[in-house]
């Protein structure tokens, strides 16, 4: 329920600001990817303003996730390394569990004849 409130709080006030740059940037610019010879039309493109706009932000969120994911991947790491852990732990106490039962069958026959 937070979460639906905190994503409606951000990204609805961002997705506002988006369109409203986008309505306003409309206008073609060129956009040069030589800056010895601008001109050069291999190594440009015109677009709308807005596409440029766009994918700065899309590049810029692409770049923000790839960082947080590798930033966390010593945390990843050692939760893999935990889990395989506690699966080792959790069946060596399932054996000593069925080998406590084994040897408390074993004696509860001489228990009882006594």
């Amino acid at each position: 329920m937070i979460r639906k409130i905190v994503n409606l709080v951000v990204l609805v006030p961002l997705a506002v600001v988006l369109v409203v740059l986008c309505v306003a940037n409309r206008q073609m610019v060129t956009l040069a990817l030589n800056p010895f010879r601008p001109e050069d039309q291999l190594l440009s493109t015109a677009a709308p303003f807005f596409v440029f706009l766009l994918l700065a932000f899309l590049v810029g969120a692409i770049a923000g996730a790839a960082a947080t994911w590798l930033a966390q991947g010593k945390h990843r790491k050692r939760a893999r390394i935990e889990a395989r852990s506690a699966a080792r732990w959790e069946s060596e106490a399932d054996r000593h569990r069925k080998r406590a039962d084994e040897v408390a069958a074993a004696q509860l026959p001489t228990l009882s004849s006594r």
